[in-house]
């Protein structure tokens, strides 16, 4: 039986929100790899939620610099508990 990895809610919430961009834009998979310096697997196990894989703050970094945003765009407004 596979269980759920624990994945913290702002955690989720970086997750989700890059997923979306990536859908946004039209990007697959591998370009978000390419972006961040990962492979495609890593992203895929990071959009997996049975997977304890997650993105860190360069990542984050990366892909601000990349689409022009702010790291601060990928965070929610307040915090989430």
């Amino acid at each position: 039986m596979e269980s759920k990895a624990k994945i913290s809610k702002i955690e989720q919430y970086i997750i989700d929100f890059i997923y979306k961009l990536r859908k946004e834009k039209n990007l697959n998979q591998a370009d978000i790899a390419t972006i961040i310096g990962v492979s495609r697997v890593f992203v895929t196990n990071v959009e997996n939620p049975s997977n304890r894989a997650k993105y860190n703050i360069d990542h984050i970094n990366a892909l601000a610099d990349h689409f022009g945003m702010s790291p601060r765009d990928f965070l929610p407004e307040k915090a989430i508990i």
